[in-house]
């Protein structure tokens, strides 16, 4: 029996009762990797905030005997619900009634965290204070007097470090224990005599039925609006708590709500004074200060963001990318392809068959696996700079470009997510409070160029482009910034008009990236792209060679008497001025809308690799590269635009408006670069 399991039977009296947690505190203080030791879930951890949009839930792992759910709610710094994770956290922790909230605070942040700390009590529901990183904070040389910390806020607290699993069972045990408390702890002493007096007397005009009435009392005093109208009061009482307020004379000078927040922020101090010792002054400048006076300030951030993105590319796309990509080519087409082709003919495969395993399974998916050594490549380097907390200054060193073109630099967030996969990308604009960004968020995410196009570069690449890798590819993702930015000028100054949005963020530490995280990381993205491959690319690969192979009459023909040359004739002529007008490419693309990796699948069964290698020239493999980049995204994208933008109408906009500029810019690129070479400039 584990030293987990001695605990949880400790308090076997709820054996069989289900004990309902929440997970709330700030962003990046460990939410979420607490949330993957508790559950055993796989939910990515990085270092920046954002990375929780929504709730998610899961159970404790183990065989306790006791059914512990919980339920991670997104980073918030406040419960007013100014922001949308704001919101969706209030809501849960009110409305879904959790037993027990585990109040995560970042050990080296504790002042600004227990500001959080100070309004979840109020709730009256029993907290437990997990307080994370607690080893970084001793390694520090830093020191907090927990026991008397926990008898002033008179809240449990319990040590941990989650990304080491440490202090994880006992902070289990304590979550038992209050659940099976009675009486809810409650923070005492928090204000003045003046406003907790008024407070009382608010309390008293609410119904006995009402839920958190400390809380509820607290927001009326703010002049929560939502609050107000919940509590539906009538006429008298309205009066009555407007005459309580007014009788205080400190808030002639004041806002309430600040006033509230002075309030709890001189409480904060007053307890942490005697209780969190620090090894340096306030103004000492660590060596994450000393890093951003260099990579972050402001004639160097950009340039260096610039060279950084450009070394990662070199490095994927140049030679150590090149050789894992011509390794990976020779097992899946000298060794997989040559044991099954002779496999196929031994166990006497009729021609029919052979085809369709080889030129349309092997061919497909395999064209596509064959990169996913470099793209594992890319998703590592770029995993690393996300945990080290490097991706967090490039939202700040964004935040001027940003406004200049209507967004602020939280919308960078969600761009940079659309490198990876353009679907969580689109979902994490919802942690955008203005409409309006949300929507330019929205329409310009898809111009970042997803993982999933990547395989389609990499085979032109290698058939027009071999010493050239690491810069075509620097240029198309800036071609994709690029017409973002005009997208958003765009519409800015048309249909979507307003003023910028305020953007605060929290910049984390610089950390050492931990293996498991970015193992995590880099799991969950390549997962992605390992299901497709088996699943829609598969099946497409397949459709495509029943499609290239037999004509309308069922009858086994000539790829250019198929069905499919016959609806590919048909659409290809509108990409003719675009330098790519054979049917071949015409009807890829319209693979590429089921999943983009379905391009090379599709590219591979239709072409030898002569065909190809003559059915374009560099130039127009580059204008077909710039639609590839531009046009619309895949159908699980478009999905994801409507579920956010929650309009038939938008949805339109964005999937038409896509297409329109892949087109337009790939056609400028070729005849523009045909008028050059004709005049002799190249």
């Amino acid at each position: 029996m584990t030293k987990t399991e001695t605990q949880f039977q400790m308090s076997g009296n709820i054996k069989n009762k289900t004990i309902n947690v929440m997970l709330a505190g700030n962003p990046n203080c460990g939410k979420t990797t607490l949330f993957n030791q508790l559950t055993g879930s796989s939910q990515y951890v990085g270092n920046w905030p954002g990375v929780t949009v929504e709730k998610k839930s899961g159970r404790v792992r183990g065989k306790t005997g006791i059914d512990i759910k919980v339920v991670d709610l997104p980073g918030i710094y406040s419960l007013s619900p100014y922001t949308p994770e704001e919101i969706i956290t209030r809501n849960c922790v009110l409305n879904d009634s959790p037993d027990v909230i585990i109040n995560i605070i970042d050990a080296s942040n504790i002042e600004r965290n227990l500001y959080l700390t100070t309004q979840l009590a109020e709730l009256a529901k029993p907290i437990v204070i997990a307080l994370n990183m607690y080893d970084i904070l001793e390694k520090n040389g830093d020191k907090i007097d927990v026991d008397l910390l926990e008898k002033q806020l008179d809240i449990p607290i319990v040590p941990i470090s989650a990304s080491k699993n440490i202090g994880i069972d006992k902070l289990i045990k304590k979550v038992i224990e209050l659940n099976n408390k009675s009486n809810y702890i409650n923070v005492k002493n928090i204000y003045s005599y003046e406003i907790d007096r008024t407070l009382n007397k608010i309390e008293n005009e609410l119904d006995i039925n009402t839920c958190c009435r400390r809380w509820t009392a607290v927001k009326l005093f703010e002049g929560d609006s939502v609050t107000w109208e919940r509590c539906n009061f009538t006429k008298e009482q309205k009066n009555r708590i407007l005459a309580h307020l007014n009788q205080i004379q400190t808030l002639k000078n004041f806002d309430r709500e600040m006033l509230i927040a002075d309030e709890r922020y001189k409480y904060i101090c007053s307890i942490t004074k005697n209780t969190v010792f620090r090894k340096h002054p306030a103004d000492y400048i660590t060596i994450s200060d000393k890093i951003d006076n260099v990579i972050a300030n402001r004639f160097f951030a950009i340039p260096f963001f610039l060279f950084l993105m450009l070394a990662v590319f070199t490095v994927t796309f140049g030679t150590p990318g090149t050789l894992l990509r011509n390794g990976a080519e020779y097992f899946i087409n000298d060794i997989l392809g040559s044991t099954i082709q002779k496999f196929l003919i031994a166990v006497g495969a009729s021609y029919t068959a052979q085809s369709l395993v080889i030129d349309g399974m092997v061919a497909g998916v395999g064209s596509v696996i064959s990169f996913l050594p470099q793209i594992l490549l890319l998703f590592t380097l770029l995993s690393l700079l996300e945990d080290s907390g490097y991706m967090s200054r490039a939202a700040f060193i964004m935040d001027k470009p940003l406004r200049f073109i209507g967004l602020s630099g939280r919308a960078f967030v969600p761009m940079l997510m659309g490198f990876g996969c353009t679907v969580p990308a689109v979902l994490a604009a919802r942690t955008l409070e203005n409409q309006k960004d949300k929507r330019l968020t929205i329409l310009i995410t898809p111009f970042m160029s997803c993982s999933a196009k990547m395989p389609v570069y990499l085979l032109f690449i290698s058939y027009f482009f071999a010493d050239k890798g690491p810069l075509i590819i620097f240029a198309v993702y800036l071609l994709g910034i690029a017409v973002g930015v005009l997208t958003a000028l765009f519409f800015k100054s048309t249909i979507l008009k307003g003023e910028n949005a305020p953007f605060v963020m929290e910049l984390p530490p610089y950390r050492l990236p931990s293996p498991k995280s970015m193992s995590l990381h880099v799991w969950n993205r390549l997962k992605d792209f390992l299901v497709r491959a088996g699943t829609v690319l598969l099946g497409a690969s397949v459709i495509i060679w029943f499609l290239q192979s037999f004509n309308f009459s069922i009858k086994m023909v000539s790829a250019d008497e198929s069905m499919l040359a016959s609806i590919g004739k048909i659409i290809s002529p509108v990409f003719s001025v675009c330098g790519f007008g054979d049917w071949r490419a015409a009807v890829s693309l319209l693979t590429g809308i089921a999943a983009k990796e379905s391009i090379v699948s599709t590219l591979s069964v239709l072409y030898t690799d002569a065909g190809f290698a003559s059915a374009f020239t560099p130039l127009s493999a580059f204008s077909f590269i710039v639609f590839v980049l531009l046009y619309t995204p895949c159908i699980a994208a478009v999905s994801a635009i409507y579920k956010e933008m929650g309009s038939t109408k938008w949805t339109l906009v964005s999937v038409f408006y896509q297409l329109f500029a892949a087109w337009l810019a790939s056609a400028l690129v070729f005849q523009i670069g045909t008028l050059i070479i004709n005049l002799g400039m190249i």
